[in-house]
């Protein structure tokens, strides 16, 4: 069978499409492409200015772009808010929600606005909040879909439920891991109970394997010269970001990708290649380690939404 790839996305004209973290890296290529395919996209940033520059790029690339840029701070549960509230009195309906924005940073452990550690409040807890407050707005929708992003790195990672804030031994990247695996869990959780509503939604997952993205660089901005270098270096050798984009877009828009499953590249390790299902970590795959996650999300954000 032909490799999947973005010139396989099914015309998206008439969806409104919101990506959060959309004006670089994976979020502006899922963003640049569904504008391609006749998606209204909204890109869901924290800094405008920054929106509109990628925006303007969208409008440059894709002839008669239906693209518009709208603040959004995951790291604060008000800016949460106050996005839905406005997306409620203007976007009545809304096709697709993607949760790609993330945060890493290789200094001291970092709080949100709400006292989050930084990495799990931004990519776990600013996204569960969002999709409860849109999800509304997602159920009034033909074929809605939630995409959540997840990573290779979620698969070695253990989430300890009395620490999600890795009070006791915070280390980026063990953090990032685990907000990955979050993601994961939280994900499958919200398809389970979808799926117990009839609700029209489905709750998919993918992740990108490893690509060329500004993610890496902006985490090692504070690290020393070598840690830079090294860094830049491997970056070097991983492939583009919009080969990376494609499992994405695939889960996001293929007729063929269902709810509760994950995508991902399907070679060695899962790091590159073709897109197929890939592997959750067993932990993400309990339904009583979900369902206790779950329950410990809505309470940290105040978001209840099924």
């Amino acid at each position: 069978m032909a490799e999947w790839t973005e010139r396989d996305i099914p015309d998206q004209s008439g969806r409104v499409a919101v990506i959060t973290g959309a004006n670089s890296g994976l979020g502006l290529v899922m963003a640049t492409e569904l504008a391609r395919h006749g998606a209204r996209v909204v890109l869901a940033v924290r800094r405008v200015e920054a929106g509109e520059e990628a925006a303007d790029g969208i409008r440059r690339a894709v002839t008669g772009a239906q693209v518009e840029v709208r603040r959004l701070d995951l790291a604060s549960l008000a800016s949460v808010r106050d996005f839905a509230k406005e997306a409620t009195a203007d976007l009545p309906v809304i096709d697709l929600l993607v949760n790609n924005a993330g945060v890493l940073h290789m200094g001291d452990r970092q709080t949100t606005e709400d006292g989050f550690e930084a990495i799990f409040g931004v990519a776990v807890l600013g996204h569960f909040a969002l999709t409860g407050l849109l999800l509304d707005q997602l159920r009034t929708a033909d074929a809605p879909r939630v995409l959540n992003l997840s990573s290779v790195f979620h698969n070695k990672a253990h989430l300890d439920v009395n620490d999600l804030m890795s009070d006791n031994d915070f280390g980026p990247r063990r953090a990032y891991g685990r907000s990955k695996l979050a993601n994961t869990a939280l994900a499958l959780e919200l398809d389970r109970r979808l799926r117990e509503e009839g609700s029209p939604v489905a709750s998919v997952l993918a992740h990108p394997g490893i690509c060329r993205t500004n993610f890496s660089p902006r985490a090692f901005e504070t690290a020393g010269v070598v840690a830079r270098n090294l860094d830049a270096m491997v970056q070097s050798t991983f492939p583009s970001v919009e080969r990376g984009a494609r499992s994405l877009l695939y889960a996001a828009t293929a007729p063929e990708a269902k709810g509760g499953r994950y995508y991902g590249p399907s070679g060695f390790r899962e790091l590159r290649g073709p897109v197929a299902e890939a592997r959750v970590n067993p932990q993400a795959a309990d339904p009583a380690f979900r369902k206790e996650l779950w329950s410990a999300a809505e309470r940290l954000t105040g978001v209840s939404y099924l």
